[in-house]
């Protein structure tokens, strides 16, 4: 994997992060702590690293798009579960 495109993945997880963080500043509804910033800095520079992947081994164009769509939806499955709990696992917390 190249750097740069690595240098883009950070950016754009970085860009993510900041509406929440811009969001923390201007209510009192956004309160994220610095774990939470870890945990979706990770969720979505993994995601990100995945969709590279998938980029650069699968050839077919329909299947780089189907992966891809594949890594998105899991990334907001995941989400929406540690956001609101919509499968009430204990992965959610209390």
């Amino acid at each position: 994997m190249r750097t740069k495109d690595l240098t883009i993945t950070l950016f754009i997880v970085a860009t993510i992060l900041l509406i929440p963080l811009l969001a923390m500043q201007l209510t009192k509804e956004v309160n994220w702590s610095g774990f939470d910033f870890l945990v979706m800095g990770s969720l979505l520079f993994l995601s990100g690293l995945a969709i590279q992947f998938v980029r650069y081994k699968l050839k077919n164009r329909k299947n780089r798009i189907i992966a891809s769509l594949a890594i998105l939806i899991l990334l907001f499955i995941i989400w929406a579960e540690l956001a609101v709990g919509i499968f009430g696992t204990p992965f959610a917390g209390s």
